[in-house]
C-alpha cells in the first residue's frame, strides 16, 4: 500500500469531478452492468438495492465524486468510509473481490468519458482506486478480526434456525433466530442489521438481504420484524414474501455478524429521541428496549 497519493494524481483526479457530476449516475450504471456479468460476483450484493430506484449506483455516484473532491483531505471522508466497510463486512466482501470492481469501474470511465479518458486519466483513477481499496481493506480486516474474536462472535455466514414466529401486523412478522450449531451470539449493538445470504427462493439464484435486529441485544439469539414487501409498479418482495410464506419455526437461514454504523451510543445517557416512519421502527425497537432493559433511567421520547 502507498503511503500517499502523487501529487499528479491528485490534480488529475480532482478535474475530472465536473465531468462526474455533469454525468449523473452514468459512470456507476455502466460499472454494474459490466460487474454483474460475473454471476459470482453479482450474487455477492444485495440486488434489491440495485432495482427501481437504483439507489445503490446513486450512493456510489456521491461517494465517487466526494472521494474525487476530497482526494487531498480523506480525514473528510472518514464516516463514509466507515459505512462503506460495515455495507463490505456485511456482505462478506473480501481482498479478492477488489479488483473485479477496479476493472469494472476503469472501464466505465473509459467508456462513459469517451476521448476525455485519456491514459493519464485512467492511470490516475488507478491509482486513485488502489488506494482507498488498500485502506478499505486493511480496515475490513480489523473488523474481520474482531468479530471472531467477539463472544459468541464469527466471520462468513453461519447457520440459524427460526426459533419461532410472531404475526405483528397484517404485513409485518417478527422471526426469532437462534445459531444452529447452539451456541452464544456475539451482542450487537442496537441499531444494527442483520446480512441474510437465502438460496431457498424458487427462481432465485442466491439473495442478499439486510434486516434490521429488533430486539434488545443478549447472547442467546436475533430477533428480525419484516414488513411484507410490495412496492407499487415493481415485484412484490422476493425474500420478504418468502420469508411470510414459507419460513416458520425450525426454517434454516444464513447470517453474517451485526454490521452497521447507526447505532445507539450507549456510553452516553443523554436523552434520546427516537424518530421513524413505518417498518423503520425496527431499529429503534432494539435501542428502546436496550435503554429499557439496562435499568439506566435514561430519558427517552
Amino acid at each position: 500500500m502507498a503511503d500517499a497519493l502523487s501529487d499528479r494524481t491528485i490534480e488529475l483526479v480532482k478535474k475530472t469531478v465536473p465531468a462526474l457530476e455533469a454525468g449523473g449516475t452514468a459512470i456507476t450504471d455502466r460499472m454494474y452492468q459490466i460487474l454483474f456479468r460475473n454471476q459470482q460476483i453479482r450474487d455477492l450484493f444485495n440486488q434489491s438495492h440495485h432495482a427501481g430506484s437504483g439507489s445503490q449506483s446513486k450512493a456510489l455516484t456521491a461517494a465517487i465524486i466526494a472521494y474525487a473532491r476530497n482526494i487531498d483531505n480523506l480525514r473528510a471522508l472518514a464516516s463514509r468510509v466507515d459505512r462503506i466497510n460495515q455495507k463490505h463486512v456485511g456482505l462478506n466482501i473480501l481482498p479478492e473481490h477488489y479488483h473485479f470492481v477496479a476493472e469494472a469501474l476503469l472501464g466505465a470511465i473509459k467508456e462513459v468519458l469517451g476521448d476525455a479518458a485519456t491514459p493519464e486519466i485512467l492511470d490516475a483513477w488507478g491509482e486513485a482506486y488502489w488506494f482507498l481499496a488498500d485502506m478499505l481493506i486493511a480496515r475490513e480486516a480489523i473488523i474481520y478480526g474482531r468479530l471472531a474474536a467477539a463472544p459468541g462472535g464469527w466471520n462468513g455466514w453461519r447457520d440459524f434456525a427460526v426459533e419461532s414466529v410472531k404475526q405483528e401486523s397484517a404485513i409485518i412478522r417478527s422471526f426469532v433466530l437462534v445459531p444452529a450449531d447452539g451456541g452464544p451470539v456475539m451482542r450487537h449493538r442496537p441499531g444494527q442489521y442483520l446480512t441474510f445470504s437465502l438460496d431457498q427462493v424458487p427462481g432465485a439464484s442466491t439473495l442478499k438481504r439486510n434486516y434490521s435486529i429488533s430486539s434488545r441485544p443478549d447472547s442467546h439469539a436475533y430477533r428480525i420484524t419484516v414488513k411484507r414487501e410490495a412496492p407499487p409498479g415493481l415485484p412484490a418482495g422476493l425474500v420478504s414474501n418468502w420469508l411470510h410464506d414459507h419460513a416458520g419455526a425450525g426454517t434454516m437461514l444464513q447470517a453474517a455478524p451485526p454490521a452497521g454504523d447507526f447505532f445507539l451510543d450507549d456510553r452516553d445517557d443523554s436523552p434520546v429521541v427516537l424518530l421513524s416512519g413505518g417498518v423503520g421502527l425496527t431499529p429503534m425497537l432494539s435501542m428502546l428496549e436496550a435503554i429499557v432493559g439496562s435499568g439506566s433511567g435514561r430519558a427517552v421520547w
